[in-house]
């Protein structure tokens, strides 16, 4: 091989290296780039994730908040249905109390006295409708939640602290006292 040869072959030799290093370097440099890429998408996926619980936080704290004012404003509704009808059978029992009465009367015209118990009747039957019921309290045990005693009576045929007479009845809607029965206690 001649002189020329030789370095040919040297100067053939030598591009071969750097050509390896230069794609070693190539190389290293797109897998520093790989990584430095992969990093940011990851960065990147933890702050949308981050934002996305940060959002579904909220949505579930306003969905509880809404499901609460649905709920609060449906009791509301009814607690204002139940208020307002039983105020207006408070004031309808006076006039059913005025009934009673003038039932117990006795009356000349058979006609005049069946048509007020025809009348009377009906007001019962929309007391009923309505879920109302009288409290019974002749006998029973006093109770201040339900009795409003105006009298103590000594020598009664009742036990002592029962209701021995009932001056004006009370009433009940559902499980809301309307009027507590107005009454005379047994004393010892």
């Amino acid at each position: 091989m001649d002189e020329k040869e030789k370095n040919t072959a040297v100067s053939e030799e030598e591009p071969n290296e750097e050509s390896s290093e230069n794609t070693s370097a190539e190389t290293s440099s797109d897998e520093e780039d790989a990584v430095s890429e992969y990093n940011d998408v990851a960065a990147q996926i933890a702050e949308l994730e981050e934002k996305l619980d940060e959002a579904n936080d909220k949505y579930l704290r306003l969905f509880a908040e809404y499901d609460n004012y649905r709920k609060r404003t449906a009791r509301e509704k009814s607690d204002t249905y139940a208020n307002a009808s039983a105020k207006c059978i408070e004031n309808l029992l006076p006039v059913i109390d005025s009934y009673e009465r003038s039932l117990e009367f006795e009356c000349s015209d058979e006609n005049f006295k069946n048509g007020m118990a025809m009348i009377f009747n009906q007001l019962k039957e929309f007391m009923t409708k309505m879920n109302v019921t009288e409290l019974e309290a002749l006998g029973a045990e006093f109770d201040p939640n339900f009795h409003n005693a105006i009298q103590q009576l000594s020598d009664t045929d009742y036990a002592s602290n029962h209701v021995c007479a009932v001056y004006q009845k009370g009433y009940m809607m559902g499980d809301k006292l309307i009027r507590p029965a107005m009454v005379a206690v047994a004393a010892d």
